[in-house]
Formats: C-alpha cells, structure tokens, sequence
C-alpha cells in the first residue's frame, strides 16, 4: 500500500496540482494586495470616499452587515478583471504559430465553359477545348 501511495503522489498531474495551488496562493495575494493596496483607494477617490463596510440592519439580535457583502463583490469584481487582463497580456506575449501553408490546389476552371476540371487536365472533358 506504500508503493501504491508513493506512485499516487509521484503521478505528473499530482505534483503539477500541489505547484499550481502553492503558485495560485502566492499570485492571489499579490492580486489582492494591488486591488486592495492599489486599485480601491483610487476608486474609492473617484466615487467619493463612499465606504460600504458601515451598512448594516438588525433582524431581532442579529446583525446583518449587508456592507461587507457588498466590499467583496467588488473586489471579487476587480480581481477578477485584473487577472482577465493579466492573462491576456500573457497570452498576447505568446508566440503564435505560423498559419499553415496553403494547399496546393488540386482544381482549376475551364476558361470556356467554366466547369470545375483537375489541374492536370490538358483538354477540357465537357466542352473539349485545349486548355
């Protein structure tokens, strides 16, 4: 049973999962910082300092701070864009591949009567011009 957990841990796709986790940790919190750090004051100067966190209600002893609901479906928002547009300038960085050469064409028209004949044709089976 060892051996079968070692070769388990070991697969390709376990450890690539375990690295993309411990990237995607770091990265977020890097994004996390910029929209909060960076992006929401700046927002928050063009909307006009409004802050959503003191928005509340009570229903019976319970406090319902709908504010901060609000506050992360904005940085939800934000963070979602700004990996948008992370991973397109990635991808626009990307060397694309060369597009496929063109086939060689393998059909031509008759000049005569303009039916669809081969290439290699020398006269034309429908009106038996010389091509």
């Amino acid at each position: 049973m060892l051996k079968e957990f070692k070769e388990f841990i070991m697969r390709g796709n376990v450890m690539d999962l375990a690295v993309a986790v411990i990237i995607g940790g770091a990265f977020g919190k890097i994004i996390s910082s910029l929209v909060t750090d960076i992006i929401m004051p700046l927002i928050g100067l063009i909307i006009g300092g409004i802050d959503f966190t003191g928005l509340t209600f009570s229903l019976g002893s319970a406090k319902v701070t709908y504010g901060n609901f609000i506050n992360n479906v904005i940085d939800f928002l934000i963070i979602a864009l700004v990996i948008f547009l992370i991973i397109k300038a990635v991808d626009s960085l990307k060397k694309k591949p060369a597009p496929a050469p063109a086939a060689e064409p393998i059909t031509k028209d008759c000049p005569h009567c303009f039916t669809t004949i081969s290439i290699k044709a020398t006269r034309c089976p429908n009106c038996t011009s010389e091509l």
